[in-house]
């Protein structure tokens, strides 16, 4: 007996490196995004799997680091508060989602993208809709504070040049 199955586009499949250097990318990335932006873009996506909330959001504090010219010796920099919440698909894969401040539906939201980009068949659609659209405007924000910075910036050399010393 011939069995066939229908025909499903093959993805490429990602070494497990690879996968791991995607998931913190799009983790970091979700983490940053506005909130309201974020939640913007998951109802673009529509048809989402259903989810079974593990750790519901919880808002807490986390100890940050710091370290002397970014090298040195570490020091406690001070506390953030942040939410972090888990969940896991039907189908098994789990997701977490931390982010900064208090915003737990955020939080869920990241958990429930982070769940779904375990999966093969969601990754280009969540690449597509929602993680590029977050980093470039992360990254025209990034570009805009620069160009403010920039503006400001006082050439020390040029003004003592033309105080005459």
């Amino acid at each position: 007996m011939v069995r066939s199955f229908p025909s499903v586009p093959m993805l490429p499949m990602l070494s497990p490196d690879a996968a791991l250097q995607q998931r913190q990318r799009w983790l970091s990335v979700l983490a940053k995004a506005p909130a309201d932006r974020l939640e913007a873009l998951w109802r673009t996506l529509h048809a989402t799997p259903s989810y079974t909330v593990l750790r519901r959001p919880e808002i807490g504090l986390v100890m940050l680091q710091g370290r002397i010219s970014g090298s040195g010796a570490p020091f406690a920099a001070g506390e953030m508060t942040v939410t972090r919440a888990a969940v896991r698909l039907e189908s098994g894969e789990m997701g977490v989602g931390y982010v900064g401040g208090r915003h737990p539906r955020q939080a869920e939201i990241v958990a429930a993208i982070d769940a779904l980009g375990q999966l093969p068949e969601w990754q280009p659609q969540l690449e597509e809709k929602i993680v590029t659209p977050l980093e470039q405007e992360a990254e025209a924000r990034r570009r805009g504070r620069a160009a403010k910075a920039a503006a400001t910036k006082v050439d020390f050399f040029t003004v003592a040049r033309e105080a005459g010393t």
